[in-house]
């Protein structure tokens, strides 16, 4: 496909725009041009109407402050940025982009690198608003959550899932070791569960709320290896997940998993 010389479209556009708009003058060039590079008159027209619409482009220093050095208000955004953030109340709100300007240029702020103070007028809301935006400084952007990253263990042993919970649908005979006088004891369901096989391991304990002996036993009977055949569900985990509840908080149960490793 033959190609017009953008230079050639540029001299006819300027030759077109001399002669009236009716003149047959017109015609005759547009033929000229048109056997001149091998082309159609239809081709002809469409250069001309291509070189005619305007394109819209950005600057060559778009995103760039011209007024204020970018490392200078980048240090003024992330200060803004974090008196947004420090105001924040419970319904959203927070402190506007005015008065932290203001703030700025009357008082300053305190910060580690020492005392900070705008001069005066040199920060204007537009231009601080469409930066903290672009440098991802804005309060919508610092406030949003991160997203949920699902944890999967690699190995078998690698994380187990520990859990207990009071169970009414099961009842067994009291243990000896039962204190009436304490009153009725609860029956917990202990289970752990491999995150990455899924097997489970599960007894039944009568307790008096959330016991820590209770607890190690269990554990240490999951950890050992078992008298059922074909079971292989034994070891020290690297990692136990559980809820933050008594038995987690408690420093003999932390003491003996720090034991473990």
């Amino acid at each position: 496909m033959k190609r017009i010389p953008p230079e050639a479209i540029v001299e006819l556009y300027q030759r077109l725009g001399q002669l009236p708009s009716r003149s047959p003058l017109r015609r005759q060039v547009i033929q000229e041009a048109a056997q001149l590079y091998g082309v159609s008159e239809d081709t002809i027209y469409r250069a001309l109407r291509e070189r005619g619409k305007l394109h819209s482009t950005r600057r060559a220093d778009y995103g760039v402050p011209r007024i204020i050095p970018k490392v200078t208000l980048e240090r003024y955004c992330e200060i803004i940025a974090a008196l947004k953030v420090r105001t924040c109340n419970r319904k959203g709100r927070h402190l506007s982009t005015v008065e932290a300007i203001r703030l700025l240029e009357e008082h300053g702020i305190n910060t580690p690198d020492g005392h900070l103070l705008a001069p005066q007028n040199l920060l204007k809301k537009a231009t601080v608003n469409r930066y903290l935006k672009l440098w991802g400084y804005d309060h919508q952007t610092l406030s949003r959550q991160p997203p949920a990253v699902r944890f999967q263990a690699q190995q078998s042993n690698e994380c187990w899932h520990f859990d207990l919970s009071p169970s009414d649908l099961k009842q067994v005979k009291a243990p000896a070791w039962i204190e009436p006088e304490r009153g009725n004891s609860t029956l917990m369901l202990y289970s752990v569960v491999d995150d990455r096989s899924g097997v489970v391991y599960q007894e039944y304990h009568g307790v008096y709320g959330e016991d820590v002996a209770a607890a190690l036993r269990f554990l240490f009977a999951a950890m050992s290896a078992k008298s059922v055949e074909n079971f292989s569900f034994q070891g020290i985990p690297q990692m136990l997940y559980m809820d933050n509840g008594p038995i987690a908080r408690s420093q003999i149960f932390l003491r003996v998993m720090g034991y473990l490793g």
